[in-house]
């Protein structure tokens, strides 16, 4: 498990980037945990002494960084764990991929075990796109919008829909 010491940065006035907080993952670092890995991938480890897992790393570009490489953000929640905003400021990084599955929506399944043709539907779809439905039910706010989309994900489901057919299906005024 490789680790290293870097230096929390923020991007200045950079599109859909701007204000992230992030850190550089060196080239070597990032070849030692996945060898000419070019795409995004996730990791687990400590930042200082603060535990994370599940959290991505994102190709830097050569117009950031002119070897490559990768960052990972560091959001809010992070920032407060480590005890640690400023920019310039140094932290320990310890490393290693984190292949565990996200975690599926323990509602969501628990209805789709109601509704058996909604069950073999989302089974037949990629991890990816049943965290769609997962994701989408769990970032509700209130419980009322839980319910309306665990009701909208199970009908959909049922007949057939990937979540992009599901959500233009309900979406009011479609026909």
């Amino acid at each position: 498990m490789p680790s290293f010491t870097t230096t929390l940065q923020k991007f200045g006035e950079k599109g859909d980037k701007t204000r992230w907080t992030y850190i550089e993952i060196p080239v070597a670092i990032s070849d030692e945990l996945k060898p000419g890995q070019k795409k995004s991938f996730r990791v687990k480890g400590t930042l200082d002494n603060y535990p994370i897992k599940l959290v991505a790393l994102l190709p830097m570009g050569r117009s950031i960084n002119p070897d490559g490489g990768f960052m990972m953000p560091i959001n809010a929640t992070m920032r407060r764990g480590i005890g640690k905003e400023e920019e310039g400021t140094q932290i320990k990084v310890t490393l290693e991929v984190d292949n565990d599955p996200l975690p599926q929506s323990a509602d969501l399944l628990d209805c789709l075990e109601d509704d058996p043709t909604a069950l073999a539907n989302f089974r037949k779809l990629s991890p990816s796109h049943q965290n769609y439905f997962s994701n989408w039910i769990e970032d509700a706010k209130t419980i009322d919008t839980k319910t309306k989309r665990l009701t909208q994900a199970v009908t959909g489901l049922s007949l057939g829909m990937n979540f992009g057919e599901m959500i233009r299906h309900f979406k009011p005024g479609f026909i």
